[in-house]
């Protein structure tokens, strides 16, 4: 992230309801000790969000949205693990009301407890036995605030949604396990009035009409934290092509010209990717993209999986940025690919987003990437921690610019082949997972040849100015 300061198709329910007896399994009681899944993941800068007792393996979404109304349909397929022998178990829903819930294609009790939507399947779930939970909602979704960064969740706009926001805004729209620490991969199909867009994560896929209503169909075969889910509906001007062999797709509201500062800031995303797969690895997804909105309560940018979300206050000075493109499409590689555990490790998605527009700006002729380097070492308050910085500050700029530093400190303490040839690492081992910054150290340690606890405990949590590496 980048800051600036209906109705459902008739046989959809039986064709989800088919998928879950199809990929489920009913676990049978083994004589297992069966007990509740944990009410949330234990993050403390989350307090609530996500669950346990499960690990989500794909989550197969329909909903169908009526923007007269701003009312939504919802059916969601959720394949899911149990990772202990489950009595219940629950998952994310904020606001939305739950009409009928299956376990493996028998029906389930439910019951909303504030945001979460709490599951008694007909039976114990054994340990290792692979699940579907399909969930019928419906309702008016509802926003959530994300920090100082403003509305995150699904706003209403005048002529749709924009489902968005960090850490929150999954549970908005769909039953969910909300934390990064449990990807999974996502189908999404959209169903919105004939002439809008519906634009979401992945390769696109057919779109159909029928009875003046259109749906667009999205898949995202790499797992993604669900917070990256995005859904954007409206008057957009969509472009679908193809880079590097791979779909890009590319949107700007119609009210937008071609010539606009967000459509040219948006043209370069493919040259921008090829130019940061050059330092960081191959790119890790199986498309390209990204969305400009105009809404200004989007006070931000969203690194949003494969496709991000742009919002107005980067195109305000009317020239294109390409500073805020490069920050969103490295987290392609440091935020999404390779996701945080943990909501205290998020200098490795914004530290090292930062540090990319370093790069660009060297490239472009700019300042060197020692200059700025330099001029933001002598303005830094190293007071405030990079690593742990708790929830106020998780967007604050001890995360952003002395996260940037502390990735500049270490290409000067290990050289720029074993800095590279650490990042490059880093993103292809954990590619398509998580990590934390001990398991940055670790990798960087190995990979650098050197210990490197002191480099990173200074730059990352000391309350002194540090020594620049020579």
């Amino acid at each position: 992230m980048w800051s600036t300061s209906a109705r459902v198709r008739p046989g959809l329910a039986v064709v989800i309801a088919a998928a879950a007896l199809l990929i489920g399994c009913s676990a049978t009681d083994q004589g297992g000790d069966f007990r509740p899944g944990a009410l949330d993941v234990g993050d403390p800068y989350v307090p609530g969000a996500g669950n346990g007792g499960y690990d989500v393996e794909h989550y197969r979404l329909a909903v169908d949205y009526d923007p007269a109304s701003d009312r939504l349909l919802g059916q969601a397929a959720v394949t899911a693990v149990a990772t202990q022998p489950l009595s219940r178990f629950n998952l994310d829903l904020q606001g939305l009301e739950v009409t009928a819930v299956g376990v493996d294609g028998d029906r389930a009790r439910h019951r909303h407890d504030g945001d979460e939507l709490v599951v008694t399947p007909a039976r114990g779930l054994a340990e290792g036995s692979r699940f579907t939970v399909a969930v019928e909602y419906a309702g008016r979704p509802g926003t959530r605030p994300n920090g100082p960064l403003g509305g995150g969740g699904f706003l209403h706009t005048e002529d749709g949604a924009i489902a968005l926001g960090q850490p929150y805004s999954a549970a908005a729209w769909f039953p969910v396990n909300d934390h990064p620490s449990d990807k999974a991969t996502y189908d999404i199909e959209v169903t919105v009035p004939a002439g809008l867009a519906a634009l979401s994560n992945g390769v696109p896929g057919e779109r159909s009409s029928a009875g003046g209503r259109t749906t667009w169909r999205w898949a995202q075969r790499a797992p993604m934290a669900s917070y990256l889910t995005t859904l954007v509906i409206g008057a957009y001007r969509v472009e679908i092509g193809t880079h590097a062999g791979k779909p890009i797709v590319t949107a700007v509201p119609e009210q937008l010209s071609e010539s606009s500062p967000e459509a040219v800031s948006l043209a370069r995303t493919g040259e921008i990717a090829d130019f940061l797969a050059e330092h960081f690895g191959p790119y890790p997804f199986d498309s390209y993209g990204g969305v400009a909105v105009v809404d200004p309560r989007v006070g931000y940018a969203l690194e949003t999986q494969s496709r991000p979300v742009y919002g107005p206050g980067f195109f305000r000075s009317g020239r294109p940025n390409f500073g805020v493109v490069v920050h969103e499409l490295a987290h392609q590689w440091f935020g999404d690919s390779v996701a945080v555990t943990r909501w205290r490790d998020i200098w490795l998605n914004e530290g090292f987003a930062t540090y990319a527009e370093w790069l660009w700006e060297e490239h472009q002729g700019g300042r060197s990437v020692q200059r700025i380097f330099e001029d933001q070492y002598a303005v830094t308050d190293w007071s405030l921690p990079t690593l742990d910085p708790g929830p106020d500050q998780m967007f604050g700029t001890a995360v952003y610019q002395r996260g940037a530093l502390t990735v500049h400190a270490l290409r000067r303490t290990v050289g720029d082949d074993a800095f590279f040839a650490i990042l490059r690492a880093w993103t292809a081992e954990r590619r398509d997972g998580n990590g934390t910054t001990d398991d940055f150290i670790e990798l960087a340690e190995r990979v650098g040849g050197e210990q490197l606890d002191g480099l990173f405990g200074a730059w990352l949590s000391g309350t002194t100015r540090p020594v620049i590496p020579e």
